[in-house]
């Protein structure tokens, strides 16, 4: 069965960091992207960042671009979410998720995705 399983969420201040983790289990995911959206009350799951799993091609919504950095680890089958300088439109809840493709174009629909997790909460506070 495959799982995607999120970590590392908490509360942590503006201008803080946190790590997120997703560990990814059940199939080889060498032919995905991993993407993390994220979610927070009364507004639609957002595309945060992407990579490719095995090209390492990154993506990043522009919100985070400059304060976040995704990155995996194929041994361990988990992607990172480095969050740094967390600001008050930060706090929500993250997902992760792997969508099967070669071009980038498919990572920021969450409705293209092949696997979601149950997410991991950032109630961030400013």
């Amino acid at each position: 069965q495959v799982r995607l399983v999120e970590s590392g969420g908490g509360l942590v201040q503006a201008g803080g960091s946190l790590r997120l983790s997703c560990a990814a289990s059940g199939r080889a995911f060498s032919s995905y992207f991993m993407g993390w959206f994220r979610q927070a009350p009364g507004k639609e799951r957002e595309f945060v960042a992407a990579i490719h799993w095995s090209a390492g091609s990154t993506y990043y919504a522009d919100s985070v671009k400059g304060r976040f950095t995704i990155s995996r680890d194929n041994a361990k089958n988990t992607v990172y979410l480095h969050m740094n300088s967390l600001k008050f439109e930060d706090p929500a809840r993250y997902y992760c998720g792997a969508v099967r493709g070669q071009y980038g174009s498919l990572i920021y629909r969450r409705t293209d995705y092949d696997y979601w997790g149950q997410g991991t909460q950032v109630p961030v506070s400013s």
